[in-house]
Formats: C-alpha cells, structure tokens, sequence
C-alpha cells in the first residue's frame, strides 16, 4: 500500500467510528427518552405526514420513538402496522373523503355502502374509529348541514353500536386548507353530537384547525371534553414542527387535555420542515408528554 491508499483507508475508518459512535449516542440518547414518557399521553403519528418514509420503515421508527399508533391508514395498510405490534387510533374512512360527506343528500348511498364495509372490517382488526366529514357547505344553511349529517350517519351508527366503533367527526378549517367546509367550528360538531345523540359518534378536535378558525383553544377542550375522543397537532402557522416557532403552547394544551381526563390519542400531524423528519416527531412526542 502507498502513502496515499494508507491515508485513504484510514481517514474511511476513522468517518465509519465517529458515524458508528453518532448513531449509537442517538439510539441511547432516544431510548432514554422513551423510557421516561410519562405515557399519560398517548401518543400516535399520521401516515399522511410521511409519504416519502416507507409504511415498514415509519413503523420501526415510530416504535423507537415510543409510538403505540400509526394512523390514518386505508385498509391495506392495517396489517403493516399491526403486524408490528402497534395500533391504528383511527382509520381512513369513505374514498369521497373531505368535500363530499354526510352533509348532502345526494353522496347517501355511497357512504352507506363504504362505512357499512369498513365498519366490520375495522372491528375484525381491534381498530375502533373510523373518520369521517361534513363535506363542503355549498351554500347549505347550518341547520341543513347537521339535518342532512344526522340522517346519513343515524342508520351507520347502529352497526357501529353493534360493532362497537366510534365515527369521527373531523373539526376543519374554512379559512386557509379546506374552502367551504361545514364542520368548521366546534359548536356546529357538537351540535350534529348532540342532534344524532349516539355515544358512538364524536369529534376530532384538530388544534391546529381550530386555532385558526376560533382560537380558545384550552377553554373550548374543557367545554366539550366529553365529545371529543381524539386529537391532532399542528404548527400555526403553516402546519409544521409544534415548537417554538409557531404561536400555540402545546405542553399547555397538552396538560389542559390530561386534566381533562381524556384517555384516547392525540395524534402528530404537523408537516415536518426537517430533512430528518423523524427527528422532528421526536420532539413533537417530548413536547406533548406532560
């Protein structure tokens, strides 16, 4: 070997110990992390978020990080994740997704036959909640909007009843992401609650959602604590990281959510801005641990 070819080698040895020593301070440094979770959270991530992470390999690294959910999964992908020993808090609902829901008539029959498939099928695989929307206001009153959502999800909730599982409202704003959207204020879902008057449909509160659309944040949990059975988190603005570059005191809300009593997930769904995405959920996990 020539002088050259030696200093090569040995500057390739030297980069493979320090990414060696790197990785395995991380790994350590992370399970110390998850050790000391309180788990008075508990604590779930949306798929949606991470397109670019194969399902497989965001499992494996949910685990580590002390995840007991992936969510927001269609069918298919339910066996990945809970093959792997974690759960799905709540699933993907009809394929008509957002804009077209129970508000109008006219999507009915579609949703029946959807939410009448997955029901079962969730209930087969231990998942108990499925969401669903409104849909677009399409210059619906509020008064027809609940009417036409109480009698498209009436029938639904009597399998889900038998089944026992939960059909989850999704809380939205109207202002930036969804345009139109009904379901854009908690008193028009706890309203719809209240309407159908079935413990087996509730809310999804989405902070970030709702900090837009009427802020309150802490004090509107504590209202409505008992119809809302999950949640999600979000930067504001623009739906990143859940730290301090964005307005919302998360380990306040968190706290606000423990002292209520709630027991169900509240689930990461900010877009991470990080390269290392997954160091971004990481610390989304360490601020909502309270």
């Amino acid at each position: 070997m020539n002088r050259r070819t030696i200093i090569k080698s040995s500057l390739a040895a030297a980069t493979m110990v320090v990414t060696g020593t790197t990785r395995e301070t991380n790994f350590m440094e992370t399970k110390q992390e998850v050790e000391s979770l309180k788990n008075r959270i508990k604590h779930s991530a949306c798929r949606w978020c991470y397109q670019s992470i194969p399902l497989e390999k965001l499992v494996e690294d949910a685990q580590e990080l002390g995840l007991k959910s992936i969510e927001l999964l269609d069918p298919g992908e339910w066996k990945t994740v809970l093959d792997k020993g974690l759960t799905c808090a709540i699933s993907n609902g009809s394929s008509l997704h957002i804009q077209k829901g129970f508000n109008d008539l006219k999507y009915h029959e579609q949703l029946y036959k959807d939410y009448t498939n997955l029901i079962p099928m969730a209930a087969d695989h231990g998942i108990n909640q499925i969401i669903c929307f409104s849909g677009n206001r399409e210059n619906k009153s509020d008064v027809e909007g609940i009417e036409n959502c109480a009698k498209g999800l009436s029938p639904l909730l009597k399998m889900a009843e038998k089944y026992n599982i939960k059909l989850v409202m999704e809380l939205l704003n109207s202002k930036v992401d969804h345009k139109d959207y009904q379901c854009d204020h908690t008193e028009w879902g706890v309203a719809l609650v209240h309407k159908i008057g079935s413990p087996n449909f509730k809310l999804l509160y989405d902070i970030y959602h709702m900090q837009i659309m009427e802020g309150d944040v802490i004090a509107t949990i504590r209202k409505h604590k008992d119809v809302i059975s999950h949640f999600h988190t979000g930067g504001v603005p623009g739906r990143h990281e859940i730290n301090e570059t964005q307005e919302l005191n998360y380990k306040a809300i968190m706290q606000a959510i423990v002292e209520s009593g709630f027991t169900g997930f509240v689930a990461q769904e900010f877009i991470p801005t990080r390269p290392d995405m997954m160091k971004s959920l990481r610390e989304g996990i360490k601020i909502c641990d309270v």
